[in-house]
């Protein structure tokens, strides 16, 4: 029995949960997601918990199982607490800021890089610390946004210039030699 399918999702107060067989819509006070699963998988709502159960054991059911637990608790979680990215700005005279709810990044190309956020999305910006934060209720968009960010300025090796997930680890490499 897989681990992560067979645990429970706690709908928390203020979250509104709709199954109407594999299809399901969650409503919370950050927004409103609604996705619609294989019809293998039976999701179940009672008092405040959800639980999926899978018809067989067979290796598709199987996967499925714990796939469809694991997205129906990103749903609930979004949409009460919501999700975040933090990325870090490293580089002599890189920099992003915000212009009205987009942002603009400064990463050494000839012109400052625009980025208009998708609806459900919102950045946040401190410039002291050269942090951007991509907030949002949908996981999968937040990720996505902050990679899209990511891949205007990868971080690069020899000096770490770039924008860097701020948990992320850049190996460094060593220069070249110098003369001896």
């Amino acid at each position: 029995m897989s681990r992560i399918g067979r645990m429970p999702v706690e709908v928390p107060q203020g979250v509104d949960v709709a199954i109407k067989g594999s299809h399901i819509r969650v409503k919370g006070p950050k927004g409103q997601l609604e996705h619609t699963f294989p019809a293998a998988m039976k999701i179940c709502l009672d008092a405040g918990v959800i639980t999926v159960e899978r018809p067989t054991d067979e290796r598709e059911h199987r996967a499925l199982h714990g796939m469809t637990r694991a997205i129906i608790n990103n749903m609930v979680t979004g949409v009460s607490q919501g999700f975040e990215k933090v990325l870090e700005v490293n580089g002599v005279g890189y920099r992003a800021e915000l212009s009205g709810s987009n942002l603009v990044i400064n990463v050494g190309y000839s012109h400052p890089v625009e980025v208009e956020p998708p609806h459900g999305i919102t950045f946040d910006v401190d410039t002291r610390a050269r942090l951007i934060k991509v907030q949002g209720y949908d996981k999968a968009q937040v990720g996505q946004v902050a990679a899209d960010i990511r891949k205007t300025r990868p971080p690069e090796p020899y000096k770490g210039k770039g924008i860097k997930y701020l948990e992320e680890r850049i190996r460094r490499k060593a220069g070249k030699a110098g003369k001896v």
